[in-house]
């Protein structure tokens, strides 16, 4: 028999443990948990040609979602949310899409029935949130010159006078009671212009925005990059204000699936979000934009100009009114942000903002169960088990469901414990 000295044994012993490390960096984090993998080896989930779709192209280009043992995810490009929502109810069974890089709102909405065809309820879950900030509310350059900044009074006054001129007015956004539809409203209202009486509000999918725009379609949209900067750059119009000025750090994109999908196949489900929230961890450094934004604007993707995506994405912010600009700063607090801040967890706190937004414009009743729902919908639970998976530190992981009481650029506030008080400080709303 062959003998080993002390040396050999721990040299022995050494190699092992290296072998073992050297494992666990090819496999995902808590794989030797789950040794069996997840039940299938991918789905199919759709996105929008829009800056915040990034985590998922990035899982997908840079090989995340084949190291959590799904090979064959496939991303789809949609034409529209409308589209979205559309192959979301299909199903991938049916020739549709398992989720997808949605409108925060659009899962509510769609899981209520209230967007559904014959307002039959698709139950979905909401993952994860994908970004915080970094949408933009772009004016026509007919308006340039009248001051109109995150402060719409005197666009106000601009859109009356050409009203009484027998002009149309409308603007744009991308789907009714979506979040982009919220911002613009918010942001009218705040200024006393009434979005349903003063104005035509319009839906338009996000890549069809500037060319709208170029034959004035609309006074305004609202909606995420590259849509908002290659307005400027093909000088049409200007960007009024950034969104993370209407409400610092505010929730936008979010992971959602159907929840039909999420729970015949759990560990998949686990496996898209770790691989998610690891391109998002990517995505948030300042030296991976500009790879970030060639792989998302390249022909297999967004097919659009980097120039087009990379200045907003590195927090370089030129509003092309000839004036006011924010130098490159990854501090930028209109910077989107996909990791820091928490910008990955779902609060549950920011759900439900949206839909009592969605109950002040009429798209929800006030009498609606939004919390009962959003304990269905929101799965934070599982965002959380994946975050530890991920070996995530608990300082990376918020303590409570809600980020507490939010206070937006014109003064009000909304208390998660009080939904409706906010609801009634508003001036104009159609409750």
């Amino acid at each position: 028999m062959k003998k080993f000295n002390r040396r050999q044994v721990f040299k022995g012993a050494a190699g092992t443990a290296a072998l073992f490390a050297a494992a666990r960096l090819q496999l995902p984090g808590g794989a030797f948990a789950q040794a069996a993998g997840p039940e299938v080896k991918g789905t199919k989930l759709g996105y929008i040609a829009l800056t915040d779709a990034s985590p998922l192209i990035i899982a997908k280009e840079k090989g995340m979602f084949a190291k959590y043992g799904l090979p064959d995810m496939v991303i789809d490009k949609q034409a529209s949310w409308g589209a979205t929502r559309d192959n979301i109810e299909l199903g991938e069974a049916g020739g549709g899409i398992t989720g997808a890089h949605i409108l925060t709102p659009m899962p509510y909405l769609i899981s209520s029935g209230k967007v559904t065809k014959g307002n039959v309820p698709v139950p979905m879950y909401i993952l994860a949130r994908l970004n915080l900030n970094g949408q933009g509310i772009s004016v026509s350059s007919a308006y340039a010159g009248m001051n109109v900044t995150k402060d719409a009074t005197s666009f106000g006054a601009a859109l009356k006078k050409a009203k009484a001129g027998g002009k149309e007015i409308k603007a744009a956004m991308t789907f009714p009671g979506g979040t982009h539809d919220l911002w613009i409203r918010y942001w009218m209202a705040a200024a006393g212009i009434d979005p349903d009486k003063d104005i035509s509000t319009i839906v338009v999918p996000p890549p069809q925005m500037v060319a709208n725009m170029k034959v004035n379609a609309m006074e305004a949209f609202c909606v995420c990059e590259p849509w908002n900067l290659q307005l400027i750059h093909q000088k049409i119009g200007f960007t009024a204000l950034m969104t993370g000025e209407l409400w610092n750090d505010h929730p936008e994109k979010s992971l959602g699936l159907r929840s039909d999908w999420v729970d015949k196949n759990p560990k998949a489900a686990k496996a898209i979000l770790m691989a998610t929230m690891e391109a998002q961890q990517w995505c948030d450094k300042l030296e991976n934009k500009e790879e970030m934004c060639k792989i998302v604007g390249g022909r297999d993707w967004f097919k659009v100009p980097v120039p087009d995506i990379l200045d907003r994405a590195k927090g370089i912010i030129d509003y092309g009114d000839g004036g006011r600009k924010v130098t490159a700063d990854v501090n930028n607090p209109l910077m989107m942000k996909f990791w820091r801040g928490n910008a990955s967890y779902p609060y549950q706190s920011h759900d439900l903002w949206f839909l009592t937004e969605d109950m002040r414009w009429g798209y929800l009743p006030t009498d609606f169960d939004a919390k009962g729902l959003i304990k269905k919908v929101n799965r934070e639970d599982m965002w959380r088990e994946a975050a530890k998976s991920l070996g995530t530190s608990d300082a990376e992981i918020p303590k409570s469901v809600s980020r507490g009481k939010e206070t937006f650029f014109d003064g009000k506030v909304f208390d998660p414990a009080d939904p409706m008080a906010y609801l009634k400080s508003q001036a104009i709303t159609r409750v």
